[in-house]
């Protein structure tokens, strides 16, 4: 029989059952748009965390002082290391793998300018730290090196901070009070993705000023803190792939000039944004494996629903098939014709259900979301599976009924009622 002719009765067969037809094929439509959107979105999950770990810095390790583990030098164990200035410099001067470094204060103090007043933290940074944790101005300047120089009373609003300063008006050049001493706004940083940061919230929510400014003017107060004193230390190694040694190295100076064994890991506290960033891949990647999993699941159950149909259609028109064998139609037409409407079914539904996960991707790019929930992503792997597991289900849903009406002989179909 013709493909044309195989086409055209399967469509006057699924139009005689619209309703089982419909129910049938939605099965495959639905299992088509959940791997497509679920895998979508695992993926959207994982990239959208990328950002967010971006927002954070690009390959950095932040460094605190800890509390040794072991003895070490004739110094006892369980000594507090205090980070201080020179250690940084020390770092920048020393550590070959180490490509940027900065020294970090951080204070919260009262801030004022003419329209309001802020109770937020200031960092004071070396002029390095906006680029690698990704710092930029939507407006204005950053710090520059004869800003550090000069311990210029210059700030960087986060968007956040701005708002609440200064609403809608024109902050860039104005001056503000941070703890009674004028400083003047060169910049306004752009808003970007930020689960939060290490210690005081969102870049957004904070200011940035030049460190000898702040460790002149209003420098942390608290108990042990001594002049030099550091919150922490951010560095950022010459590569990726020197991640590791370049910790290590760090490990090394810092051991030598606070004489603790560079082997003692408590004595110094990191944040491996690097690390960080592989648990964050690891996580997502098993959740988007899983969701992709359950959409595969959902998809076979479909299948499921058409070789029912296919046996129900076998059944259904038992007399029709011993009409054609007494015809002369041979067993490989049969199962060629019932094969064919299988194909014809998951084809259409497959179709169907590609354009509408996809559809749904692509029009969620374009609508406001909430910040949480993540664009999903056309995945290449997600179409793949899902072409192979449709496949899989047209051989599996069609070729069994399609056998058993080839294999009917005439005579039992012609006594079938």
């Amino acid at each position: 029989m013709p493909i044309r002719e195989i086409f055209l009765q399967t469509i006057a067969a699924l139009w005689a059952t619209k309703l089982r037809s419909f129910l049938t094929m939605f099965g495959i439509v639905w299992g088509i748009t959940s791997v497509i959107l679920l895998v979508g979105l695992g993926i959207g999950f994982s990239k959208d965390q990328h950002e967010r770990m971006k927002g954070l810095g690009t390959d950095i390790a932040i460094i605190w002082g800890g509390k040794t583990g072991a003895q070490a030098g004739g110094y006892v164990a369980g000594r507090d290391i205090r980070l201080e200035y020179g250690d940084a410099v020390a770092i920048r001067d020393q550590a070959a793998l180490v490509q940027h470094v900065s020294p970090e204060i951080n204070r919260t103090v009262n801030e004022v300018s003419q329209y309001n007043a802020a109770n937020r933290a200031v960092r004071g940074v070396w002029p390095e730290y906006q680029a690698f944790r990704s710092i930029k101005v939507s407006e204005g300047r950053l710090m520059t090196e004869r800003d550090e120089a000069d311990g210029a009373r210059v700030v960087l609003l986060g968007d956040d901070t701005k708002q609440q300063l200064f609403r809608s008006n024109q902050a860039v050049g104005q001056t503000i009070s941070i703890a009674g001493y004028p400083y003047v706004v060169i910049g306004i940083l752009q808003k970007k993705k930020q689960n939060g940061s290490y210690g005081s919230g969102r870049d957004g929510t904070q200011l940035f000023v030049p460190y000898s400014s702040m460790e002149r003017d209003f420098p942390p107060a608290r108990k042990g803190v001594f002049p030099g004193w550091l919150n922490d230390i951010v560095v950022q190694p010459v590569s990726p792939d020197k991640h590791e040694a370049a910790v290590k190295e760090v490990y090394r100076i810092l051991g030598e000039r606070h004489h603790f064994n560079p082997d003692d890991k408590e004595a110094l506290w990191v944040w491996d944004t690097l690390e960080g960033a592989k648990f964050v891949d690891r996580i997502f990647g098993v959740m988007t494996i899983f969701l992709g999993a359950v959409a595969l699941l959902t998809l076979a159950l479909g299948g499921i629903g058409v070789m029912n149909i296919m046996l129900v259609a076998v059944t259904e028109r038992t007399r029709e098939i011993g009409v054609r064998k007494a015809l002369g139609a041979r067993a490989v037409d049969i199962h060629r014709q019932f094969l064919a409407e299988s194909a014809i079914i998951t084809l259409v539904s497959g179709t169907i259900g590609f354009l509408l996960g996809a559809g749904v991707c692509i029009v969620m790019r374009y609508i406001p979301m909430p910040d949480f929930v993540p664009h999903p992503v056309i995945s290449p792997i997600a179409v793949v599976l899902s072409l192979l597991t449709l496949t899989g289900i047209t051989l599996f849903a069609g070729t069994y009924p399609a056998r058993r009406a080839a294999m009917l002989s005439p005579m039992e179909c012609l006594r079938t009622d």
